[in-house]
């Protein structure tokens, strides 16, 4: 309901209008006491005088001096659309037949064909095919007759029957009695083992002349080495010595000197080398030995940096600090002299 007089309104395509002012009248929604909205149109503001300028002209202040409401549609006051009922049709149930609108001008419609259920066939029983027996099966001629061969060596091969211990023992006696073994003649035999004998002694002989002969040639190298280090020096054993002598036992020494005593073996001559410790050159020991002994009866001879002074059947010479002399009471040659002399 609307609360305004109908010759202040124009209502223009469903729309209401101020007619004094030509302006869209808003709706203003009252609630009454039963709380139903009621729609009360609303007066629109009286237009305001516009300032006049300097000018006499009409500015833009004057012309938008009040805000104008807008003039699209109010949503809150129009309807909302609804959309157009539409005839509902009924869809049949599953199994059925449509309900179609029939025309006035149809006059006949054919029937619809009655559906019978369908009758429920019967199971139907399978039946198993009858299994046909199998046929022996045949042996190939080529399996067969290789079946026949191999029984044959099977039977061949079959071991004998057992034999008895006794039997065994029969069996070994008689074959010994059969072929009687060859003896040997005893005189053979003897003298094989004779042989053996013989040879396994020679063998023992030589090992022990052998480990003997070692011994004898280390036992003065060994005698010499013990009496060096009882004296304190470095006294050593000559590699020559004269065919015929040997090293007399034992070896003397005293403190700093070592004496070798050098016998033949076929008579009373010898020889005799001491090793002194000394501090010597060659001049002290021509000055202090060979010129007392010898005078100018002497022969000088340097082999290997030693110098070497001989005279008679003596020698004499110094080397690393030792004093070696050589006094022979045989009949020495010069050079066995030397050769004895290089050889320490």
């Amino acid at each position: 309901m609307y609360y305004m007089a109908p010759h202040k309104t124009v209502t223009i395509n469903g729309r209401r209008y101020d007619a004094v002012t030509g302006l869209p009248i808003e709706e203003v929604q009252v609630t009454a006491p039963d709380k139903t909205p009621i729609k009360k149109p609303k007066p629109a503001p009286a237009p305001k005088a516009a300032p006049q300028t300097s000018r006499g002209t009409k500015g833009a202040e004057a012309v938008h001096g009040t805000t104008q409401r807008s003039q699209t549609l109010h949503r809150r006051a129009a309807k909302k659309p609804e959309a157009p009922n539409k005839p509902i049709t009924k869809r049949s149930a599953p199994g059925r037949h449509m309900d179609f609108a029939k025309s006035t001008s149809v006059t006949r419609f054919a029937k619809h064909p009655e559906t019978k259920p369908a009758a429920t066939a019967a199971p139907k029983t399978v039946v198993a095919p009858v299994a046909k027996p199998d046929k022996p099966a045949k042996v190939h001629p080529m399996a067969e007759r290789a079946l026949v061969r191999s029984d044959a060596k099977k039977k061949a091969a079959a071991p004998a029957k057992p034999t008895t211990a006794k039997e065994v023992k029969d069996a070994q006696i008689a074959k010994a009695l059969a072929t009687p073994k060859a003896k040997a003649p005893k005189s053979e035999k003897k003298e094989n083992k004779v042989l053996r004998r013989i040879i396994t002694i020679a063998i023992v002989l030589l090992a022990a002349f052998g480990i003997l002969f070692a011994a004898w040639q280390l036992i003065p190298t060994i005698s010499v080495s013990v009496a060096a280090a009882q004296a304190g020096i470095e006294a050593k054993y000559p590699e020559y010595t004269p065919d015929g002598y040997t090293l007399s036992q034992p070896v003397t020494f005293g403190d700093g000197q070592v004496t070798l005593k050098f016998a033949s073996n076929s008579n009373d001559n010898y020889y005799t080398i001491d090793q002194v410790r000394s501090s010597w050159d060659s001049s002290a020991v021509l000055d202090n030995v060979v010129t007392p002994e010898a005078g100018a009866d002497y022969t000088t001879t340097k082999e290997r940096g030693l110098t070497i002074y001989s005279f008679e059947s003596s020698a004499a010479w110094v080397n690393g600090g030792i004093l070696y002399q050589v006094d022979s009471k045989a009949p020495l040659s010069g050079d066995q002299i030397r050769r004895i002399a290089t050889s320490l």
